[in-house]
């Protein structure tokens, strides 16, 4: 064996880590420290392996080897290449180590390891209380944690149910902000065009059809008397986004978005809230229909 020098006790410390809840040491660190290789450590304990029952010595299963090697952090290729499972000793296997090693180097190396076992329970004896409310802490951040994370699901659920458009309902006399604003956030989400038949508009269609005019309206209706033309007229100098024509072919009013989803409404849009009136989005195709308007 060789000579070894003095070991200060937090290098032996470093060394000391908790697998199935025992305080170990890892064959390669004792050998290291008795200044030996791991292979002779090892055959001195198999000549001996009764001396080392599983309270003193035991082998690292695989999983127990990973988290190993976690606590570590570090880089060192050797240990974290380490494919053959190791063994680890106890504070108890560590003095019966000084036994079948001899010399009076192994004895005094020993002494130190032991110490240091001893240094380290006493110190988690005397911190006990603090280790306990350090768990406890982390304990309620995980708590507060899920109950957060809860919470946004909560709000990003709403969030998501309230942008989903209702496909159908009654708006009853007087509701006349709620009608408008329902009809405006149909039209919000529409990306390109917008179809509307209603035999009875006027300039107040004109109107709402002018706060979008990243959309194209195509607005059908029963007849297109003087006055609508002269709105539509007084509409086309300042905006171009509205087309109306002539339809004798409906009695209902729809709303079709992007001519793909329809809105059976039961009001005209200039009479949205005035008069009870029910709405329904159709689980049809809008090619059909769309076909009447050619």
């Amino acid at each position: 064996m060789n000579e070894l020098t003095i070991i200060d006790n937090q290098t032996i410390q470093d060394r000391i880590y908790t697998v199935r809840g025992e305080q170990v040491m890892v064959d390669r660190d004792l050998a290291l420290l008795y200044g030996v290789e791991t292979r002779r450590l090892n055959e001195q304990v198999k000549r001996n392996i009764e001396r080392f029952p599983e309270e003193f010595m035991f082998q690292m299963t695989l999983d127990e080897l990973e988290n190993w090697k976690s606590q570590i952090a570090t880089s060192n290729k050797e240990v974290m290449g380490l494919r053959k499972l190791p063994f680890v000793f106890t504070e108890q296997g560590v003095s019966m180590l000084s036994a079948v090693l001899k010399g009076q180097t192994a004895v005094n190396t020993s002494i130190q390891i032991i110490k240091s076992f001893v240094n380290m329970r006493r110190f988690l004896q005397n911190n006990a209380s603090l280790f306990t409310r350090i768990e406890s802490i982390e304990k309620r951040q995980i708590s507060y944690e899920i109950k957060t994370d809860t919470k946004i699901e909560s709000v990003l659920n709403a969030l998501e149910d309230k942008n989903k458009k209702p496909t159908q309902g009654i708006f009853y006399n007087g509701q006349i902000y709620d009608a408008y604003a329902f009809v405006n956030d149909l039209l919000k989400s529409a990306k390109s065009e917008v179809t509307l038949i209603d035999n009875y508009i006027d300039d107040t269609v004109f109107t709402l059809c002018s706060k979008y005019q990243n959309l194209h309206f195509i607005i059908y209706t029963q007849t297109i008397n003087k006055q609508l033309i002269l709105d539509y007229d007084k509409y086309q100098k300042q905006y171009k986004n509205v087309a109306i024509k002539e339809t004798k072919d409906f009695h209902d009013r729809f709303l079709i978005l992007d001519s793909s989803q329809i809105y059976h409404i039961g009001a005209s849009l200039k009479d949205l809230g005035n008069k009870v009136f029910a709405f329904n989005k159709m689980d049809i195709s809008s090619f059909e229909l769309l076909g009447k308007l050619k």
